[in-house]
């Protein structure tokens, strides 16, 4: 109550400031009025839409003076070649032969990956399994189906692929089956790997990958990559995977087949299945596959791709059946050469733009290749460049997204930067010819050079 009162006093005033305050806005309402009529006529065309992917425009300037010339002409690079692009805006700020189709080395697991995703997709999951014969009960088949991370270790134990599938699964399958049907003997263990075409191994390759334990002979029936030690990333690798397979699984058996022979063959028509394990899904092996370039399974998704797209399982089908499954990303694949999965070959040829591109899709998420995007290693981080970019460009840690690569003849990078002045930065660097180890140096200075320099990267 004594608030209204308090109103009733002050009215005379507030009267008076309304009626100020009236003419004061009549003012303003003709100032614009006058304004409106000498203002120039508004056009029809549209303001920029928030949503719209960044590009330059011709008046806007940029000082690209952050020059890295003298780090790209470092001897140790040997036959450089290198790009970087502005992922916003396509802007070509780096270029040094960047169109020229060279070798990749492990590089080439990007488009593995990518062709694996698009073609198989994620969730694929590869099957082996052992069948018996329908005329002969004593003899099992166990068919190959491109799995090379089936392992031959005890259950509990890990081997370099994380919760593989076991022969020991394999086996408890089969000796129920026998006790079942009562059958007490397996007189004969069959192995067919025939789903694959030989040869096993490109000729272009180095036998030595295959001694020092970088990379195994390729059969459709193979356990733990034919390594000969399961929980070793780099461990040697035979000239026998698939006898090497049947050995092992023999023994996984038991008692069941401890006299059994064990000879290479064929599925009969109308064998059944008694025994069936599946692989992680192959989204799991390309996370691997990319942080520790593991170059089996490279090789194996690639056949795998072969076969979905119709083709024989060959090192001849990899080069189609890869261009096939990237189609739909658009990107022009003229010049390129594709003779493996793993980039081991210096026959394959791949411009370093092309691998910026295609790391644009990975950046962008398109279609399945945030799972490329999530196994990349990270700079003296994780995976192949864990121990890589310390010392003085330790500043780059964390910010470089790139896969690896190393051949006799080159050291290869290619992936995403995130520029210390938050521009990302897709890139790839070659360094081809006649290198030393030393030449990793050499890039990953090249790459932090990228990285300090950001938007502002000289081609100079």
């Amino acid at each position: 109550m004594t608030e209204e009162k308090g109103g009733f006093r002050y009215f005379k005033q507030v009267g008076i400031g309304a009626l100020g305050g009236f003419l004061t806005l009549a003012v303003i309402i003709l100032g614009l009025s006058i304004t409106a009529k000498s203002s120039p006529k508004a056009t029809n065309t549209p303001a920029p839409s928030s949503s719209a992917s960044p590009s330059a425009t011709p008046t806007t300037t940029i000082a690209r003076d952050c020059k890295v010339g003298a780090l790209a002409t470092d001897p140790l690079l040997a036959s450089m070649q290198a790009v970087v692009i502005n992922a916003d805006t396509d802007e070509v700020l780096f270029d040094r032969g960047a169109d020229t189709p060279s070798a990749t080395a492990s590089t080439m697991k990007l488009l593995t990956a990518g062709a694996a995703l698009m073609s198989l997709g994620p969730n694929y999951r590869v099957t082996t399994n052992v069948y018996a014969d329908p005329t002969d009960p004593t003899t099992i088949i166990i068919v190959g189906a491109g799995d090379p991370t089936l392992s031959r270790l005890k259950p509990g134990q890990q081997s370099v692929y994380k919760d593989a599938p076991k022969l020991s699964d394999l086996a408890v399958q089969v000796n129920a089956w026998a006790t079942a049907n009562n059958v007490t003997k397996i007189n004969k263990i069959v192995l067919d790997a025939t789903l694959f075409s030989d040869p096993k191994w490109e000729t272009s390759w180095e036998r030595t990958e295959q001694t020092q334990g970088y990379m195994s002979e390729v059969a459709a029936l193979e356990v733990d990559g034919d390594r000969s030690n399961p929980q070793a990333e780099t461990s040697p690798r035979s000239t026998m995977p698939v006898a090497n397979a049947g050995k092992y699984f023999k023994t996984a058996l038991g008692a069941i087949a401890k006299t059994a022979t064990v000879s290479e063959g064929k599925l009969p028509v109308n064998s059944s299945t008694i025994a069936t394990v599946s692989s992680q899904p192959i989204s799991v092996w390309i996370k691997h596959m990319l942080l520790v370039s593991d170059n089996t399974e490279a090789e194996y998704l690639a056949r795998l791709v072969a076969i979905k797209n119709g083709l024989s399982a060959s090192f001849g089908s990899i080069d189609l059946a890869t261009k096939k499954s990237l189609l739909s990303t658009k990107l022009d694949t003229t010049g390129i050469v594709i003779k493996d999965g793993s980039g081991l070959s210096d026959n394959n040829r791949v411009s370093p733009i092309f691998l910026a591109k295609f790391m644009k899709l990975v950046l962008n998420g398109f279609a399945d290749f945030d799972v490329i995007h999530q196994g990349l290693p990270i700079s003296h981080e994780s995976g192949s460049l864990q121990t890589r970019f310390g010392g003085k460009n330790l500043d780059a840690a964390g910010q470089i997204l790139a896969k690896t690569g190393w051949i006799k003849h080159g050291y290869t990078l290619a992936g995403i930067i995130n520029g210390r002045d938050h521009t990302t930065l897709l890139f790839a660097i070659y360094a081809l010819g006649d290198v030393k180890p030393e030449a990793k140096d050499a890039i990953d200075n090249l790459a932090t050079a990228f990285y300090r320099c950001g938007n502002k990267l000289s081609n100079e």
